[in-house]
């Protein structure tokens, strides 16, 4: 039985947080950061809501996906049917590096500050306060070896350098928290995006005494 006085995490992101697996399946939950982040806090003392959705970006849309992949769309729907909630944890920006999609660091580091704006402005019910806000660099793109990656992703090597400056600029500018991936975390060569098993939980576990000391764990 869950602790009801657990704080509850809602962590948005793309296929880095549904855990997409680099070989083609989908990461166990014990092996996502999102749960490893759990099981790291404790389960006593945390809820994670994972909302992770591949292809998903923070404004811009991209209509070739079944999904709808605008997280701005989204967001407001999920602080409503989440709430309360104690923070929230935004990993996106990689799939608004793509050509057809942004492709520019400063565009899409607007599209985050959008998305910190609509949790601090969010209409909470009642004394619902308002959710500590950690935004997540996430980690660099690197050179894939599937040629329809690199394709889509063309140019977004040396973009995704400069995106942690940017997205950390926006946290400083709003005053939320913020937590550079690619300071423990590395694509995949097989698709130049996503993250192995030993990439995924190692942002759990850096995430984990940022998150702790937040919220006074």
């Amino acid at each position: 039985m869950g602790n009801e006085n657990a704080k509850s995490i809602l962590c948005f992101g793309d296929s880095l947080t549904w855990g997409h697996n680099p070989d083609g399946v989908r990461h166990p939950y014990a092996h996502r950061w999102t749960g490893v982040l759990e099981a790291t806090l404790g389960r006593d003392k945390v809820r994670i809501i994972e909302e992770g959705l591949g292809g998903r970006t923070t404004v811009f849309d991209d209509n070739s996906g079944p999904s709808n992949l605008n997280g701005a769309h989204l967001l407001p729907t999920l602080l409503g049917s989440h709430q309360p909630l104690d923070a929230v944890i935004i990993m996106l920006g990689t799939n608004d590096l793509k050509n057809h999609v942004c492709g520019n660091v400063q565009a899409i580091a607007r599209g985050v500050g959008r998305l910190v704006q609509i949790v601090q402005t969010f209409a909470w019910w009642g004394d619902y306060a308002t959710p500590e806000i950690i935004l997540v660099s996430p980690p660099h793109c690197v050179k894939a070896n599937d040629p329809v990656m690199r394709g889509i992703f063309d140019g977004a090597i040396e973009k995704s350098r400069h995106l942690s400056s940017e997205i950390r600029r926006v946290a400083g500018e709003r005053n939320v928290h913020f937590f550079d991936a690619a300071s423990v975390a590395t694509a995949s060569p097989i698709d130049g995006v996503h993250l192995n098993a030993a990439s995924t939980r190692a942002i759990g576990e850096a995430l984990a005494p940022l998150v702790a000391d937040i919220l006074d764990l």
